[in-house]
Order: C-alpha cells, then sequence, then structure tokens
C-alpha cells in the first residue's frame, strides 16, 4: 500500500504574500491543485535557485477566466485545473487574441464525500446523492417537484436521522464541475421517473444543485470544509482526496456505490468519483517568462510526478509511466539549461 506523508504546513490561500517581480511565474486556479502546484514551485526554487513561482488559490472557472483574459505582465502564466478546459474558456482566450492552453494533466484525485471521523461507516449510491441534493425530483407524470427529502433517513431508511447539510465548493470551483458531472448526472439517470421528464429539462433536472439550505457553498479552502465537518459532526463535506489523506485522524470518507475512496481504487480507476487533474499553460508567455517552460517540465518529471515523486506524498495519484511520458513528449524542449 502506498504510503502516504501528511502535508505539514497548513493551507493558505496565497503561498507567497510577495508580490510577483516582472520575472516570477503567476499561477491562479484550481483550490485542489493548489497544494500540488506550491510543492513543486517551492521545490523548483530550492533546486534550481529560481525566483520561487507565485500560487494563488481563486477556483478552476475564476483562474481559467484570469489566464484567458490576455497576454503580458499583469496576466497569469498557468492555470490550476480539477477538470478539463471549457469549449467556452477556449473561446475566451480566442477572443482575447490567445492560443488554446497548452493542457498537461499531472495526476489523477478523487471527489470525496466525508463526515466527522466519530461517525460510523457510510455508504451511498451517486442516485442517494442526487435525491439527496438535487433541485428538484419528477413525479410519474413527468413534471418536477421541489425536493422533499429532509433528512438522510428519507434518502435511506438506515442512514441517521440527520438533517441533509453538505458544505460544497462554490460554481467557480473545479471540483464543483466535477462533482456534478460525476455524481449528479449519473445519480440522476438512476431515480425513479427520470424518463417521463421532457428532453428539454433533462440536463437542467441532472444538474442543478438545491438552493434551500440543504447544499452550503463553503468558499475554495477545503481545510475550512474539514473544519465545519469536525465542528458539526451531523454534516458531510465534499472535497479533493489529497485533503481527506492529510486529515483522516478527523475526517473519512463515504464508499460511493460500494467503492470507498482510497489510493489504490483511483489508481486503478475503480472509485466513482475519481478525476483527472490538469495545470494549462500560456505558451504566449514562454518569451516573456524565461523560467516558465523550465517549470512545467520540472512539474511533470519523474522526480515529481513518478511513482516515488514527491507529490505523491502530498496525496497525488500519478499516471501510469507510458502517460506521463506522452505528456511530456507535448511540450516543446526546455529553454534553460
Amino acid at each position: 500500500m502506498k504510503n502516504l506523508v501528511r502535508a505539514a504546513a497548513p493551507f493558505c490561500l496565497v503561498a507567497l504574500a510577495v508580490p510577483a517581480s516582472a520575472e516570477q511565474i503567476e499561477i491562479v486556479g484550481s483550490s485542489t491543485v493548489y497544494p500540488f502546484t506550491t510543492v513543486a514551485a517551492e521545490r523548483f526554487s530550492q533546486i534550481n535557485g529560481f525566483s520561487t513561482p507565485k500560487v494563488e488559490s481563486t477556483g478552476t472557472g475564476g483562474g481559467m477566466k484570469l489566464l484567458c483574459a490576455g497576454a503580458g505582465a499583469s496576466h497569469p502564466d498557468i492555470a490550476n485545473a480539477s477538470r478539463a478546459i471549457k469549449s467556452s474558456e477556449i473561446e475566451l482566450c480566442a477572443s482575447n487574441d490567445l492560443m488554446e492552453p497548452i493542457e498537461v494533466k499531472i495526476g489523477y484525485d478523487g471527489i470525496v464525500i466525508a463526515h466527522d471521523h466519530s461517525n460510523s461507516d457510510w455508504v451511498l449510491s451517486r442516485t442517494d446523492l442526487f435525491r439527496a441534493l438535487a433541485r428538484s425530483l419528477p413525479a410519474a407524470d413527468g413534471s418536477l417537484q421541489p425536493n422533499p427529502h429532509t433528512n438522510w433517513s428519507d434518502i435511506q431508511a438506515d442512514l441517521p436521522d440527520w438533517p441533509i447539510r453538505v458544505y460544497g465548493p462554490p460554481p467557480t470551483s473545479g471540483t464543483r464541475d466535477a462533482f456534478v458531472e460525476l455524481a449528479m448526472e449519473e445519480g440522476c439517470e438512476g431515480v425513479e421517473h427520470i424518463d417521463q421528464v421532457a428532453k428539454d429539462e433533462h440536463d437542467v433536472v441532472c444538474t442543478a444543485i438545491r438552493e434551500d439550505g440543504a447544499f452550503i457553498e463553503a468558499g475554495e479552502n477545503d481545510n475550512l470544509i474539514i473544519q465545519r465537518l469536525v465542528a458539526n459532526p451531523d454534516t458531510l463535506g465534499i472535497f479533493g482526496y489529497s485533503f481527506l489523506e492529510e486529515n483522516s485522524d478527523m475526517v473519512k470518507g463515504v464508499a460511493v456505490d460500494d467503492v470507498a475512496p482510497s489510493f489504490e481504487a483511483i489508481e486503478a480507476e475503480q472509485y466513482p468519483l475519481a478525476r483527472p487533474l490538469f495545470i494549462y499553460v500560456k505558451s504566449e508567455h514562454f518569451e516573456l517568462k524565461s523560467e516558465l517552460l523550465d517549470f512545467v517540465h520540472f512539474y511533470v518529471s519523474d522526480d515529481s510526478l513518478g511513482e516515488d515523486g514527491f507529490l505523491l506524498d502530498r496525496g497525488l495519484v500519478p499516471l501510469p509511466a507510458a502517460e506521463r511520458k506522452a505528456v511530456r513528449d507535448t511540450l516543446p524542449p526546455p529553454q534553460l539549461h
């Protein structure tokens, strides 16, 4: 079993408080990818003597918006992302005379449903999650009714009689996007009477999360969700697997479709809420920032992402060796030697 080391440093939203210099690499985006990129940035500086890249957690959507807003010293060089780039984001880049950012897959993660460590083991299906968190549910005639479920025992009789209260990421988060795709949309297909819903309403029904207080947007700081779970033992939270690994003494994950979240299950693509993680690189800035391409190569090196890479100690699930090589082969050669 892969031994994962908990990150010693507490989570913060900005890795470095110093302002970016003209040469300093600037990185924005996903809170899930933030810890991995922060460690890579620090190692890059220590090993090579370069200025440490500045890393900020803005959420995947916010990061892509900043990345695609333009080129030049006032715009970031890289966006962390916990989902693939959207067509609308590619169009935004194009509208600002930018090429499509270079997609660099860095590994895998799992979206975790977790609760306070003192609670008994839970098992939920994706359909259970949909029935608990959907804004509306279909009736037998295909009409849509506001979600009537108030307690977890309404979803499964053997679950606690707790109010449904789930802390989760905001709409700007890639984790939110991936949760909707992997849990809500998949769970929707198993809910009763969904086949009676009109085709033009189907997507809205399957993706809309309730807004009546059952789902609580908790911002981009996943450590804050963990703190709330500990303070409120009758609640659940949604965040990336690496944060579960770092805080396994305080919270534990819910098995989804009978598969518990684990390094091995994610690596084997058995855990149903597993997903790839990315960084997106602005190629227009390779000339502007002489260290940028070297940092990207460092990030995807075997020392970082290999079977014994330092990012695995932070909970990143690695790409297979052939896929890592394929990722490196898509990059231009390093600029500095």
